[in-house]
Order: structure tokens, then C-alpha cells, then sequence
């Protein structure tokens, strides 16, 4: 397919092969696991209220440490997209969109992912789109990656 035609030409998610699966820390365990239980868990500061990502010991506003996971919405909107068609690994082949989105809960927590359920061409900036969860497992263990979809789908 030629460079540029992806969005045109009706491109859409989907499931990879392959994933490379994230290395787990007791801060970042809830945001893989969390899906199990269809929760998007994001580290909030008890202190200061705001939500923040990726997760840390203390919040980086107020310098609080009592700090930990919390549901969300699971609602976002579409900062940033851009379709690839360059195959990084093998069993993922392109095109593929990669989607930047900002949750609805604190817009200024902002996660990586890939918009599913629809067209590439059919992404907009300002998108409304809600969490829907992946399930992944190795030898290591079991994660469910966030991705996203348009709203109400």
C-alpha cells in the first residue's frame, strides 16, 4: 500500500500477533491488571485530588505519598493520532494507528494506546472514545493493555 493511503482506505485495528508485555512494578501493577475487573486504575494524590501517570511513589504536584490507584471513567478524548506503516515487530504487521488520549477524569493525564472499533479514517482529534481492555498473557504473567474506542460503540 502506498505511503499516505492508509487512513483512506478504510484500515482498521487489529489484534496483534504479538505484544511486548510490560515489565510490572508494585506502582504500575494496578494499571495492567486493572482491566481484569473492566477498571482503568490511574495513581491519584490523596492530598492534592489529581490524577497523575505513569504511576510514582509520591505525586509530582505536591510531592504527597499518599498516593495510589483509583478508577476512572474510563472516558477520553483523541489528542494525537498517527497510522504507521512500518513494522516494528514481527506479528504486528502495519498499518497501525497509535493514539495519544487524554482521560476526562484530569485531561493532563495523557496514555498511549490504539483506538479499536472503528476506521483509522474515522479518528478525529477531540474524538470522544471510552476504555475497553486487552488480554494479554506469557510466562511472566497476565495483562490487560487499555485501548480505546469511539464512545457508546
Amino acid at each position: 500500500m502506498p505511503s499516505g493511503d492508509l487512513r483512506a482506505a478504510g484500515a482498521h485495528y487489529v489484534r496483534p500477533g504479538f505484544r511486548m508485555l510490560p515489565d510490572m512494578t508494585p506502582e504500575s501493577r494496578s494499571f495492567w491488571t486493572g482491566g481484569e475487573r473492566g477498571e482503568l486504575l490511574i495513581y491519584r494524590c490523596r492530598s492534592c485530588g489529581h490524577f497523575f501517570h505513569p504511576p510514582t511513589p509520591a505525586c509530582y504536584r505536591c510531592q504527597s505519598r499518599e498516593v495510589g490507584p483509583e478508577a476512572t471513567s474510563g472516558r477520553a478524548r483523541v489528542a494525537a493520532s498517527t497510522v504507521t506503516e512500518h513494522q516494528w515487530f514481527e506479528g504486528w504487521p502495519p498499518p497501525y494507528l497509535i493514539a495519544l488520549v487524554e482521560l476526562d477524569d484530569e485531561p493532563d493525564v495523557r496514555l498511549t494506546t490504539n483506538i479499536v472499533g472503528c476506521p483509522f479514517d474515522e479518528v478525529r482529534i477531540g474524538m470522544a472514545v471510552e476504555v475497553t481492555f486487552e488480554h494479554w498473557q506469557d510466562e511472566l504473567g497476565e495483562v490487560w493493555i487499555p485501548l480505546f474506542r469511539p464512545a457508546g460503540t
